[in-house]
């Protein structure tokens, strides 16, 4: 098992309320089920930070597609012009 800390954090009673209800139904400590929520967040925000990062490399590396051919080909989506995506510089 990791090594593990204590954390605290104030929450609104609503949420201890629905938190512990969760608990309850799901035979889970209320520790666990926020360790959880906390270690999915941030693993979403750590992808999205990374995907954001790589983008801006890409953009540096002056590897995009300009707007407007963007915009035309998505316009053009499920007509019967649609076009090939376009493709990056």
């Amino acid at each position: 098992m990791a090594e593990t800390t204590l954390f605290s954090v104030r929450l609104p009673v609503e949420t201890v309320r629905r938190l512990e209800e969760l608990a309850a139904v799901t035979r889970r400590s209320k520790s666990v089920l926020g360790a959880e929520a906390i270690e999915a967040y941030l693993a979403a925000q750590e992808w999205q930070l990374k995907a954001i990062k790589e983008g801006i490399k890409d953009l540096d590396e002056g590897h995009y597609a300009e707007h407007s051919e963007v915009k035309d080909w998505l316009m053009r989506w499920g007509t019967p012009n649609e076009k090939e995506k376009p493709e990056c510089k």
